[in-house]
Parts: structure tokens; sequence; C-alpha cells
């Protein structure tokens, strides 16, 4: 098989695994077509995106733009933000790590037992003292027990890292509900890392409301963009207080800039693809976008409990919950699985996905009993 016929046999697979993506949560619905012209030119944003440098073959300006739209919608002081276009997630939230621990360098962490797992590596990088604080059976944080925990250690500053949308029930920690505990135990020196990888482009359209934000009492926010927006590669989005950044700032002389992000060279196509989708939608469009992926989540839960499984949903989350499934139909519908499965409604994911879906299930069910194991689901 030479070069060309290779392609062309990735190019098929993933056309046919892309359809069966119900697990994840990655939006699959995005034309960026107008943008593959700028694949071919080598888009740097080395250094400071709110700082002039002498590359200048970058697309600050974007990103700029896509951090102000954040900012703006998670309710920043407009004269203290800041912010930049990460590779993802995970490099957010060791951001907003380094920034809480350089902020306050004795600190304890807290963080909830469903916290994405890239905070426990995060936490082991940046040698940083840590607790997990048990989770409530939805998922989100037991505040009981972090009051408790943080009762014992009043003596030290606090950063707790918060989640908006855990990563198996899509469970969301109540940011004000933290800060009014931390307030209670007159723990002053603090700082309140909120990830909200998925649910945070959307969290404030969820009603009732769930705090999360900057006005709510988070320091720093990150959000995953190519999850809920969509992108043909990882991209995230930190944003954080200024005045916060500042402390961490470094003069580089050779490219004229600030050094203040994780990675040196930085990928420019990433804020230009958010830039374009975002300018597309808007806030209203991501409203819409998020009201069709309730309306399917809904769905997905309603005709799952009509063949007898106990399906459930986080107040607000496209994430709807079920016991775990057989390996066949995990792997088929491509769907994480831990001591539960889930389905994610991205925008992207339709009603005859879910009817496909249910058929294979009940299709199953009828399977001798024999062919399933103890460990995965029958329905009831």
């Amino acid at each position: 098989m030479n070069n060309e016929q290779k392609i062309d046999e990735l190019l098929t697979k993933l056309i046919q695994e892309k359809d069966r993506v119900i697990g994840y949560p990655v939006a699959k619905d995005f034309d960026y077509s107008r943008l593959y012209e700028f694949l071919k030119h080598p888009i740097n944003n080395v250094g400071d995106p709110y700082e002039d440098n002498t590359y200048k073959v970058q697309t600050h300006e974007m990103e700029r733009e896509v951090v102000d739209f954040f900012a703006q919608l998670f309710r920043a002081d407009p004269t203290d933000f800041w912010g930049y276009v990460t590779n993802g997630g995970s490099e957010s939230n060791l951001y907003g790590l380094y920034l809480a621990r350089e902020s306050h360098p004795k600190a304890m962490v807290y963080f909830s037992e469903s916290t994405h797992y890239s905070v426990k590596k995060n936490i082991h990088l940046l040698n940083l003292p840590s607790i997990t604080i048990r989770a409530q059976e939805n998922g989100e944080l037991d505040y009981e027990d972090l009051e408790n925990t943080l009762q014992l250690n009043r003596d030290k500053p606090a950063i707790i890292l918060t989640t908006f949308g855990t990563t198996m029930t899509e469970a969301k920690d109540d940011v004000s509900e933290v800060k009014r505990i931390l307030k209670k135990l007159a723990i002053q020196n603090h700082y309140i890392h909120c990830d909200a990888a998925l649910a945070g482009s959307y969290g404030p359209f969820i009603e009732p409301r769930i705090p999360f934000d900057f006005q709510d009492g988070a320091d720093s926010i990150s959000i995953s963009g190519h999850k809920f927006i969509g992108s043909p590669f990882p991209s995230g989005v930190i944003i954080a207080k200024r005045s916060l950044r500042d402390r961490i700032a470094r003069g580089i002389s050779y490219i004229g800039s600030l050094d203040t992000t994780i990675t040196g060279s930085r990928n420019g196509h990433s804020p230009l693809f958010l830039w374009y989708a975002i300018k597309k939608m808007g806030v209203k469009g991501l409203e819409a976008r998020y009201r069709h992926s309730l309306e399917t989540a809904e769905y997905c839960k309603e005709e799952l409990q009509k063949i007898g499984i106990n399906a459930w949903t986080n107040k607000g989350a496209i994430t709807v919950v079920l016991p775990k499934v057989s390996e066949t139909i995990k792997k088929k519908w491509q769907l994480a699985t831990d001591d539960i499965t889930h389905v994610i409604c991205m925008p992207n994911v339709t009603k005859s996905q879910i009817d496909e879906f249910i058929k294979d299930l009940v299709v199953e069910n009828m399977q001798p009993k024999a062919e399933t194991t103890h460990k995965e689901f029958q329905l009831h």
C-alpha cells in the first residue's frame, strides 16, 4: 500500500467512526473550509497575546478577541482580566494552578474525587500539597467534606479547584457556596480555579443558574475550544485576572515580548478557528446551540427510560448517565465508561442517532443471557 492509499484509507475510517461518537464531548458540526488557505502558513502566536513582538506571522488580534469574548461571557472585571488560547483543558488547568501557586506559595490544594485526571498530574508537576475531597453521588463537590477539611487546615492558604461539568456525570460545583465556606472559616488567602472545559461555553444559559464565574468568586476559568464549540484540533482558553498574571510575567528580549504562557511557541491557527466560530455564532448562537443539545439529552433520557434503563441527568446537563453497557455497545458507539456509561448530546448528536443506539440496546437485550456478563447492565 502506497502513501496515497494509506491516506485514503485513514480518511475513510475517520469518516465512518466520526458518525458513532456519542460518548465524548467533541462537537463535529463545524465547517472551517473558509480558513483552509491559512494552513499554508506557519502561524505561531509566540509570546503574550496582549504584547507586540517581532514575529509577525501570528493571530494575536484574533486571540485577544477570543479572550475578550469569554471574559465578558464569564463576567470578568473589564479592567482586570487576561488570557490566552491554550492547547486544551489540561494546559488551561495547569496555568490556573500555576497562578494560584505563585499567589499563595504555601497553600494547600483541594479538589474533588470527580475532578478531571489532568488535575492530579498538574498538581504533581507543580509540586503542590493537596487533599482530595469527596464527591456527592451525582458527582458534585461535597461541600460539607470541604468545610470540615478546610477547618482542619485553617492556618494554610487554600487553592480550590472547582469543576463546572465533571467528566462522567457533568456535575457542576457551586463557586458561590465554596466562597461562602471560605468566608465562614475566615480563610482570607485563597484562590479558586474553575475547570469549565465542557459546560463553561453554555454556563450562562443554564436555568436555574449555577454560580461558576468571576462575579461568583472564581479567580481563573478554563474552557476547551474543541468540545462544545468544535474544532479540527484540540484547543482551550484560560481567563484569569491580569493582576495575578503580572506576578509571573518575564520579559524576553529576543522576541520583544513578555513570557506569560506555559508554552513558548503556540498554535496560531487555534485562535483563528475559535474566533471564526464565535463570530459566526455569537452569544445568541451559543445559547441556541445549548438549547438544542439540552432537548436531545432530554429525548435520549426519556427513550432510555422507556425501555427500562435507569437513565438520569444533572440539572441543565447535556450528558445522560446510564448503567454500564456491554463491550460491544461501548466500542461501537465509542462510549466513555467507568462504573457507569454516559451519552453526551453534543450539538451534532441527532435523535436518529439516539434511536439507532436505543435499537442496539434492545436487540442486545434480546440475546441469550449467557452472552452478557454480570458486570453489564440488564434491562429491567
